[in-house]
């Protein structure tokens, strides 16, 4: 990855993100993509280049398509089926089936994460309007009126800045900062900002392995072994990898298990593997510590991510949450920054991220307890709960339920609201592919009939401003806005639950639908309210429009 590109003589940018992670990668695509001036500073001077995360779900995949090249990103990637959790036994006490679609993608994915990474940043990296400051640490941010002051210096590796010298000092002024700067975030601290902690540190050895030779079915399956003596997993890193983990025991030291003749030990005596059959290419302990930040925006400066929310990892879900997080950010600070939309939208980020986050980390630290639990009478009767079959379900999934969607007149919401929208393969203008390749990004409305009579002169000019478009899913005609749908994804969607028309956000959200075309006019001024619309001409002085690539 590059250095720094050259830099205005007055430092001024639109948006400061802090780390280069996939939550700051997605957010400096988004926003960059949307033509602002953005820098991310990264102490890093180089990508990790390793896996840490592994899954992704669907709606995930979606959004770094939007951020990224999506086919570089899912090369070496494959679907998740089937995820077990079993006991010392080996008899299964929670089979999750994941099998299927969403989104346009396999329901569940097995990545390598510097994929993921590298596609993010080849389409981030070549606009004019983003820089990218590698092996720069952030050393102060301070708020001052609508600006948010950053001093950045070399970072040396060692966790102490090179110099305070006022030579090694860059001092950067923006409108707003992000703060995805990981679960030890500087932002976060600097702000003063506390975490509600779940009392969890649970560590665990990560084997990460390369196939040497193909070691069959059995590790091609997510599986993880719920045994009191000690327990552990094994998961598919994508086609190429794999990932071997286990419990490091309560006064185990985390040195012994970072000595990686120790890790193979322990994985030649628990799976027969050794050296013939993989090649290692880490060996670290982790600590899953879940927390979530009490507040995630102070002023101008959000976090995302990790520095928002830390979760254990037995959903596959803290990658997915984050790139949710800056998704959902940056279509909010775009509309603000272009000054069309109210700085008040900006508090609806937390709003909606913040109970969506905490339902995940909740679950999967439940999830954690099950997979931990070394008490030989409380394993007993967890078994005894899985495999009798008295273990309620867990619950549903979590969506949007509060901010930039529509309340029906009853107050409550549809079942699709806050939710991620279908999407499949398409036909316009003589292109197929899936639709938000097709058709692009953005507030959309899917219909079945054309709405464009139905939208009065002021709420059809307010969703031309915000870049609004509608498409109707009819293959019969060749006129504007119709597209061809080749596996009926849309149409089944809007038949199901009786719609006309939905209206998509651009994370792929649905914000509201009507059955009947008439009402299309309310559902857009809902959401201009909603946006807290002001459209305000841009000041001269910081220029949007003519940084759009």
């Amino acid at each position: 990855m590059s250095q720094s590109k050259a830099s205005s003589p007055a430092d001024r940018r639109q948006v400061a993100v802090i780390g280069c992670g996939p939550a700051g990668l997605t957010a400096a695509s988004l926003l960059g993509q949307a033509g602002h001036a953005v820098i991310v500073i990264e102490r890093w001077p180089e990508p990790y280049g390793l896996p840490r995360l592994s899954h992704i779900d669907g709606e995930t995949a979606r959004l770094v398509a939007s951020a990224g090249d999506i086919d570089h990103a899912l090369r070496d990637a494959q679907p998740i089926d089937t995820y077990h959790y079993l006991d010392d036994q080996g008899n299964v006490l929670i089979d999750l089936d994941w099998k299927g679609k969403q989104c346009g993608f396999p329901a569940h994915i097995s990545i390598f994460q510097p994929e993921i990474e590298d596609a993010i940043y080849s389409r981030a990296q070549p606009l004019p309007n983003v820089e990218f400051l590698r092996g720069w640490e952030v050393s102060s941010l301070q708020q001052q009126g609508d600006t948010v002051i950053l001093e950045a210096r070399p970072w040396d590796g060692s966790w102490k800045t090179v110099s305070d010298e006022t030579d090694h000092v860059r001092r950067i002024e923006v409108d707003y900062v992000i703060g995805a700067d990981g679960a030890n975030s500087f932002t976060r601290r600097s702000l003063g900002i506390e975490r509600h902690q779940y009392g969890h540190h649970e560590r665990w050895l990560n084997l990460d392995s390369e196939y040497v030779k193909d070691l069959g079915d059995r590790f091609a399956i997510t599986s993880i072994y719920c045994d009191p003596a000690r327990a552990h997993m094994h998961m598919p890193i994508g086609r190429s990898r794999v990932r071997f983990e286990m419990r490091v025991l309560p006064g185990e030291e985390t040195s012994y298990w970072e000595d990686i003749k120790n890790g193979l030990a322990w994985l030649r005596d628990q799976h027969g593997i050794g050296l013939d059959e993989i090649r290692p290419i880490r060996n670290v302990v982790y600590t899953f510590d879940p927390a979530i930040a009490k507040s995630w925006k102070e002023g101008r400066v959000m976090l995302v991510g990790d520095a928002a929310h830390t979760m254990m990892p037995y959903m596959g879900q803290g990658a997915c949450s984050a790139i949710r997080d800056s998704a959902n950010l940056a279509w909010k600070l775009d509309l603000v920054l272009q000054r069309k939309a109210g700085p008040e939208l900006l508090d609806t980020y937390e709003e909606e991220r913040r109970p969506h986050a905490t339902q995940i980390t909740e679950i999967s630290t439940m999830l954690g307890e099950v997979a931990n639990e070394d008490d030989p009478v409380k394993v007993a009767a967890r078994n005894e709960m899985f495999l009798s079959g008295k273990m309620p379900p867990p619950p549903p999934f979590p969506k949007v339920e509060a901010g930039v969607i529509h309340m029906e007149t009853d107050g409550c919401i549809l079942m699709p609201t806050g939710a991620p929208t279908p999407q499949g393969q398409v036909r316009a203008n003589g292109r197929e592919g899936l639709m938000d390749k097709v058709v692009g990004g953005g507030f959309l409305i899917v219909s079945r009939a054309d709405p464009s009579a139905h939208l009065d002169p002021e709420t059809r000019a307010f969703f031309e401003d915000i870049g609004g478009r509608w498409v109707i899913m009819d293959g019969d005609h060749a006129a504007p806005h119709r597209i061809t749908e080749l596996d009926g994804v849309q149409l089944e969607f809007l038949e199901t639950h009786g719609f006309a028309a939905y209206l998509r956000r651009p994370d792929f959200l649905m914000y509201g639908a009507v059955s009947d075309l008439a009402d299309l006019p309310a559902l857009l001024r809902g959401l201009r309210d909603r946006l807290h619309w002001q459209n305000l001409p841009v000041p001269m002085d910081r220029p949007i429009i003519e940084a759009r690539a």
